[in-house]
This record gives C-alpha cells, structure tokens and sequence, in this order.
C-alpha cells in the first residue's frame, strides 16, 4: 500500500495526539466516545449510536456483525512513521514519466468527467489526477485493510475514539445506501476507502455519482472518483481559476528571510524583487504569494498561491504537498522544474543534533525526530539570520558546525 494512503487521517491525528495521554483517560470514561471493554458491549453501544443518528438496525447489524480487532491497524497506528527524503528525492520517484504517462491517458480517456469536474467544481484535471496518481497509483494500490475493522478497531481503542467513530458510524450509513460491502469492502488502515482514498464522512458529504448508477463508488468508478475528489477539492477551498504553484528563478540577492509558508508577499512583491517566472505568467501579481525553497536557495524554487493551502489541507507533510503540487503543474503543461545545486543536507543523526541545538538555543522546533518541519525550518531560518547567512531555511552541515 502507498505510504501516503492513510495520509489525512494518519498525519492528522499524529499533530492531534500531543495530549494522548489525558484524552485516553477521559476518552474512556466520557459518554459521548465510549472506548474499550467488552467489544461485543462496545458495538452495542455504535448500534444504538448509528440509529440515534438516522441509521437503520438493520444496516448497523450488517455492518458490525463478525467486526474483529485487528492488531495490525494498531501496530500501524502506533508506529506512523515520516518519511525523511528530500524535495528532490521524494519527487523524483514519485513524479515519474511513467505516471505522467498514464495521467495523461487517463485524462483523455476520463475527458467527460473531468470536464464536468471543472465546469461544476472549478477544479482542473492536473490537480485531480495527481492526487489520484499519488494516493494509489490510479487505483492500482487502495490497500488491503479490512475498512470496517480497522474502524472497529481504532474506535474500540482509548487513543482517538472521538475521531475514528464517526467515521464508523458513518460507514455504516454507506452499506445502508448499498455503496459499501462490510465483509469485503477493504482500503487503508486508517479507514480511507477508494481511489483518492477519503474517509466515510466526507464520501457522504461531498461525495457525487460520476457515472450514473445511483452509488458513489470510490473503488470501482472512475468517473465517481474524478467528481468526488473535484468536489471535496472545492470543500477544502480551491478558488476558480487561481493557480497554486509556480516554478520561479532567483535573483543573486534576494531577502532569503521572507520566504516561507505564511508571509504577506504578493506575487508581484517578489516580481518586483527579481523573482521570475519560468513560464513568464505574472498576471497573478496581486495574489498573497509565498516563496518556497524546498531545499534552499540553490534548489528548485516556487511561488505559491491561496489555493496551495487545499495540498496543506489534504497532507501536513511539506515534502508531500510540494511534490502533489508540482506533479498537478506537470500535467497542465509545466516543464520539469530546474533542480539546481542543492547544497549538502544533513542526515538522520545530523539533523537530530541540529534540533537538539535549536531547542538550546530557544526555539520550538516540536519533536527531535530528524525531520525537516516547518518549526525547525522557521528556528533554521533565524539562526541563519542572526549569523549572517543567507536565511533560506535549508540545514547544512555548516550551520549544523556555527551553532
């Protein structure tokens, strides 16, 4: 299965559970999230939960008979791992020619439907066929996770009940619809389901018949998927239109500082500073605009927009969401980025170290984990400052050595 296929719900509750320990004690305790005990009492409790809510005894009988405990959702569940590749590495190997290849197909033999997507969703085929492409390689790899188990299975356990029993409760409402099969329906650990891989909640809110047959089937139907997704898209807030990322060269001199997520540039602030285009664009100039530096200023280099904020929301990861964002240009016709020459990172260790001499000095830079986030980008980036190098944010062995 995609590492990534758990993506919202994995990283999501992973920035969620800081307080793990005190929501475990009251989540088991609190009426309003049951958790624990006696699974057979515990589904008597969703039962009646699922009829509260509009669902059907019926539906909920089908649905949670033979439910099981499956302790690998909770080993994955309790060893989420991040990846650590850089910008260039990670997107490399996931935007390939291959996958460029197929896209394209896909986006000609599927025309009908993305062009619906647009017209009602304003949402262009590049950004929906990436996501499509970088979740499950087109549906190729949706995972293997028995869907109503694993939801059982992390509703029933005292981490984060509050945030998987819904999603139970839910699915429960789609076998009621006919749109899922309890015993076969399977997808990623985390309870998503389909080719985008969305969790039961937002199938039911946002999601749209594509093809006709009366049930949004997120499995089996692309044209479910392309309207779906589009449409789920929109609900996080993509603006008609507006474009999200853009390649863009440097000048020599360049205040490194103002890069970032979060600024308050526009993109004509950094065109008036020497920042250019590649694809000589600059009718977005009144846009709030931030300069992304994946790997520093001598790596590829990126302007984005409003509507970038949509790849934040589907993955917390920075790697993950510039790469999505990327592979969406590529589809609408962009050249393959410049790579540059990223100076040397740091690895593993290395960059533990750095964090570790970050908190020293003062800064939040959240857990010592060796991963590039946004708090240590951001310490980075004013120690840089302060010592006089250019503040792009990017760790290297010789700020690792002047700290």
């Amino acid at each position: 299965m995609n590492c990534f296929t758990a993506r919202r719900t994995a990283l999501a509750l992973f920035f969620a559970s800081a307080l793990t320990g005190v929501a475990a004690a009251q989540d088991a305790t609190s009426p309003q999230a049951p958790c624990g005990g006696d699974l057979n009492e515990f589904l008597a409790g969703v039962k009646a939960e699922a009829i509260a809510a509009g669902a059907s005894a019926e539906a909920a009988d089908k649905v949670l008979a033979g439910a099981q405990i499956d302790p690998k959702v909770l080993s994955r569940d309790r060893a989420q791992g991040v990846f650590k590749q850089t910008f260039l590495e990670f997107s490399q190997r996931t935007v390939s020619q291959a996958r460029l290849d197929i896209g394209r197909q896909k986006m000609k033999q599927y025309a009908d439907a993305f062009a619906r997507a647009e017209q009602d969703y304003g949402v262009p085929q590049g950004v929906i066929t990436a996501f499509w492409a970088m979740e499950t390689d087109f549906g190729a790899v949706q995972g293997d996770f028995n869907t109503r188990n694993a939801l059982v299975t992390l509703s029933h356990d005292c981490r984060r009940p509050e945030l998987f029993r819904p999603q139970l409760i839910a699915l429960i409402k789609m076998d009621e619809h006919g749109d899922v099969d309890p015993s076969v329906t399977t997808g990623a650990w985390a309870g998503e389901i389909g080719q985008t891989q969305m969790l039961p909640k937002d199938i039911i809110a946002y999601g749209v018949d594509g093809d006709g047959d009366g049930h949004v089937r997120l499995k089996e139907s692309a044209p479910d998927v392309i309207l779906t997704t589009a449409n789920f898209i929109k609900h996080l807030g993509f603006e008609r239109g507006q474009p999200w990322v853009q390649e863009v060269t440097l000048p020599e001199n360049l205040p490194y500082e103002k890069s970032g997520i979060g600024g308050a540039m526009t993109a004509g602030d950094w065109f008036a500073l020497g920042v250019k285009p590649r694809d000589e664009n600059t009718s977005f100039g009144s846009l709030k605009a931030d300069l992304i530096l994946p790997q520093g200023r001598m790596g590829p280099a990126f302007l984005t927009y409003p509507n970038f904020g949509i790849y934040l929301e589907w993955n917390k990861s920075f790697i993950y969401t510039t790469s999505a964002a990327y592979f969406a240009t590529r589809l609408s016709g962009a050249p393959t980025y410049l790579k540059g020459q990223p100076e040397q990172g740091l690895n593993d260790a290395e960059m533990k170290v750095l964090q570790t001499k970050l908190q020293a000095h003062g800064y939040d830079v959240g857990k010592v984990d060796g991963i590039l986030g946004s708090g240590t980008r951001v310490a980075i980036q004013k120690e840089q400052q302060r010592l006089g190098l250019p503040a792009d944010g990017w760790a290297t062995p010789s700020l690792l050595s002047q700290l």
